[in-house]
């Protein structure tokens, strides 16, 4: 399928005349801001900043085509050519080799004054990397992609959820939640799936129709690096889709944004507030985006919430404001305050009290709170009946029910949807250590349970 029109199809599904009307209109304006910088007046950012960018390329390479300039820059050809004849004008460049067929087989290299400048540029930042647009732009972008909300039926996350043994209709619980796509709170007691069913979310909303993301941002004389390949996983736009992409209304489209499925950015223990914030290398000189601004479009997990280094009433603060208003505040090393977009599943996923963890100020902000309960015995027997038949060890209901009865009923211990998976991997590796076959035998059960379990009742 044509990844526009998966975009597109976002936008201009309808209910009624008015929004069709709308849907028209977003597809028009995103035209226009796909719509590939033909020459230096149509650029969304300072020319200086290209200028910049092609110097620190021939400083750090040489000798360099101007095929090899538009490829890292991901800057039309035309553009590069016209930006390269001013500076062979302003004898910053000089022509190193030249083919047969033209000035777009020209090869350039640094003169003497060229140099000297692209020193200064190397002071300023030493950003090499695909040309950022305009914080403007980016806004614009991320506001129109995001302006519909997702339409994920009962179906898919039932289909998402398969692998899960949950308690019945739970898809009903997170569905909604995934389709408004703002906030949600998972909580309940460990080891009964809260991250498997946000990783399962993450899974859905990756798969659901893609977008447009740039590859850096320029603010205020600085550049913000946003693409990160552990977070953004490119869709190859083939020249079939580019022709469509041209019929469609866009003459060539910036390659300066990417196309990708959308986001998701799982954190836990190891989140900081720092990660929250523009961070500025002091060595390369730029920005590398918070991951709240990675993560627009798609999903933001925060595991293990209550257990990170920082206090949860100072995570929760950050948050208060964007959850309430959509946008997200961030402060340069200037000073210089940016508003950005903040339009993103955020999950909470805790094994904490949430009373205990944040106040109701904050959980009436959240849109969807959901426990994850621990199973009851027949969903317990469900899980391990699953399990045991995964790991081929022969289901014995005997060997259950005196699972059960010791270590569970007996002790007072409460069920977690984990614990047949871990016990049974124990006793399948007890069994192969000893070269007998893997068999549900009270002997081997208290091994395995002794071995896994602390506090042995």
């Amino acid at each position: 399928m044509d990844p526009d029109a998966r975009v597109n199809d976002q936008a201009v599904q309808s209910e009624s005349p008015d929004d069709a009307v709308r849907a028209s209109s977003q597809v028009d304006v995103l035209k226009q801001l796909m719509q590939a910088p033909q020459a230096l007046d149509e650029l969304d950012i300072s020319p200086s900043v290209v200028t910049d960018l092609l110097m620190r390329i021939l400083f750090n390479e040489g000798v360099v085509s101007l095929r090899r300039l538009a490829e890292v820059t991901r800057l039309d050809l035309k553009l590069i050519d016209g930006i390269m004849e001013k500076m062979q004008y302003d004898q910053l460049v000089e022509v190193a080799s030249a083919g047969s067929m033209g000035r777009f087989t020209y090869s350039y290299s640094l003169s003497d004054a060229g140099t000297l400048r692209a020193r200064d540029a190397m002071e300023r930042t030493q950003y090499v990397g695909p040309a950022p647009v305009s914080l403007g732009r980016y806004s614009k972008m991320i506001l129109l992609q995001t302006s519909r909300k997702l339409h994920i039926t009962p179906p898919d996350v039932i289909a998402a959820l398969k692998h899960l043994l949950l308690p019945e209709n739970f898809h009903r619980r997170i569905g909604p939640a995934i389709n408004a796509g703002t906030s949600l709170f998972l909580y309940g007691p460990p080891g009964n799936g809260k991250t498997s069913i946000a990783e399962s979310i993450a899974h859905l909303i990756s798969g659901a129709s893609p977008i447009w993301v740039p590859y850096a941002i320029s603010t205020g004389g600085y550049i913000i690096s946003l693409y990160d390949p552990a977070i953004f996983r490119e869709i190859d736009v083939t020249k079939d889709q580019l022709k469509s992409l041209r019929t469609s209304g866009l003459n060539e489209v910036d390659r300066r944004w990417g196309l990708f499925e959308r986001p998701a950015v799982m954190v836990g223990g190891e989140l900081s507030m720092e990660a929250l914030d523009l961070r500025f290398d002091p060595i390369a000189k730029f920005y590398e985006g918070p991951l709240q601004l990675k993560a627009n479009g798609g999903m933001f997990l925060i595991d293990d919430f209550g257990r990170q280094q920082i206090r949860p009433a100072d995570l929760l603060n950050r948050w208060i404001v964007p959850l309430e208003s959509g946008y997200d505040f961030l402060r340069l090393r200037t000073g210089q305050t940016l508003q950005t977009p903040f339009r993103q599943l955020i999950v909470f996923s805790t094994n904490l009290d949430p009373l205990e963890l944040v106040d109701d100020a904050f959980l009436r902000r959240i849109q969807m709170k959901v426990e994850v309960e621990s199973p009851d015995e027949r969903l317990f027997f469900q899980i391990f009946a699953t399990v045991a038949k995964s790991l081929d060890v022969p289901l014995d209901k005997d060997g259950f029910m005196y699972f059960l009865n010791r270590w569970y009923r007996e002790t007072g211990r409460t069920m977690q949807a984990v614990h047949p998976r871990d016990v049974l991997k124990i006793l399948v590796a007890m069994c192969e250590y000893e070269s007998i076959p893997a068999q549900l035998t009270p002997a081997l059960i208290d091994a395995a349970c002794e071995s896994y379990f602390v506090d042995h009742g």
